[in-house]
């Protein structure tokens, strides 16, 4: 029997193979013996899967030298506290206000810095994205914070923004949760980036963090040890106990990634095209509909969520229970938002799109 096809904005769909391959494995990894949720984080099995995990990331993303790759714990809305903790040393730091998230970002530095918002599109309803060179930057910023896709609003940086040709020498900081591995990083823009794995990569508990050498040392004296990146990073992610099995699911992904083809691409390569296509499907047919409408700025959408509005919001639980009784489940909007959303991540096939698209299609038919 075919799975339903799951929308959730996270945590979210897992590739089928991943979730076989790690059935497989439960009880006894490799021959060890053991389940990869029994094995010590400091024994060679899972140092094994822990080394190749995080190769594969870095070949993946193509990840300079120079920066180093932590995997945490405290999703994205720790890493709020935790990023001003180590970077900010108590000074100022620009923040780019662009949703819900990049908000939450904000107002949670504000405990440890003098976070500054420099930009923002809520007069907008956070359906646009204020052009970089109308953002009011401090010459003194420790860094500049975006959200590099908002996921309650659906909103994406297409490109990130260049700072130094803004005038700015700040380190740029993404949090690229819900889009990480969607397409390419352009790390000679990116001092840090960000993102907890349930969106894009994994199941919840594991946090990446990838950062610039240089940004390492410079942590509050309140901040605790085991949110330090200097001590993380001298201890290659195991101070403390890392979130084992959520590595484990993370690194099978990985493979699962650099198996991937569209075309002549591969890798991320290859999913970039293949979301462009997935959105360019779901995106072409609301606005040709007459019956469904996105609100975003169509130079900012977002490829990995999707909101959608039906134009009579009296069909909402009509149409959100015809879709699960079709296996199109989670496609209920953000309740800050309402309305519908779809979640298009890497392992959602372009076969989720074409039902959705089919039922929004007949179901437009007969409401219409």
């Amino acid at each position: 029997m075919a799975r339903p096809f799951n929308f959730s904005a996270g945590p979210a769909v897992l590739p089928d193979e991943v979730l076989a391959l790690a059935a497989s494995e439960m009880l006894d990894w490799h021959g060890s013996g053991m389940s990869v949720m029994e094995m010590s984080h400091r024994g060679r099995e899972f140092q094994s899967i822990y080394q190749h995990a995080e190769a594969d990331l870095r070949q993946l993303l193509a990840v300079p030298p120079e920066f180093r790759i932590l995997f945490m714990q405290g999703g994205g809305l720790a890493e709020n506290a935790i990023v001003p903790m180590n970077l900010s040393r108590g000074g100022v730091a620009d923040y780019v206000v662009t949703g819900s998230w990049s908000q939450k970002s904000q107002k949670e530095a504000q405990r440890y810095c003098l976070a500054r918002t420099i930009a923002s599109n809520a007069a907008t309803h956070h359906t646009s994205m204020p052009d970089p060179k109308s953002w009011k930057l401090s010459s003194d910023a420790a860094y500049v914070h975006v959200c590099s896709n908002e996921t309650i609003h659906g909103i994406e940086f297409q490109t990130l923004p260049d700072l130094a040709h803004l005038g700015s020498k700040a380190p740029l900081v993404i949090d690229f949760s819900s889009h990480v591995l969607s397409r390419a990083t352009d790390w000679s823009r990116v001092g840090l980036a960000y993102g907890g794995a349930q969106k894009n990569i994994g199941p919840a508990g594991v946090t990446l963090v990838i950062v610039r050498e240089d940004l390492l040392g410079h942590a509050l004296p309140t901040c605790p040890s085991a949110f330090d990146y200097r001590v993380v990073a001298d201890n290659e992610s195991m101070f403390n106990t890392p979130p084992t099995y959520a590595i484990y699911i993370a690194g099978l992904v990985f493979q699962w990634i650099k198996g991937q083809t569209e075309g002549s691409a591969t890798g991320v390569a290859a999913l970039e095209a293949r979301n462009i296509a997935k959105s360019s499907m779901l995106y072409d047919y609301i606005d040709g509909s007459g019956f469904y409408v996105n609100k975003v700025d169509k130079a900012c959408r977002s490829r990995m969520n999707i909101p959608f509005f039906l134009n009579d919001e009296s069909l909402n639980d009509a149409f959100l229970t015809e879709a699960r009784a079709k296996g199109l489940l989670q496609l209920k909007g953000h309740k800050s938002v309402g309305g519908m959303r779809a979640s298009l991540y890497n392992a959602m096939p372009i076969a989720g799109v074409e039902a959705l698209v089919s039922h929004m299609r007949e179901f437009a038919t007969r409401h219409g």
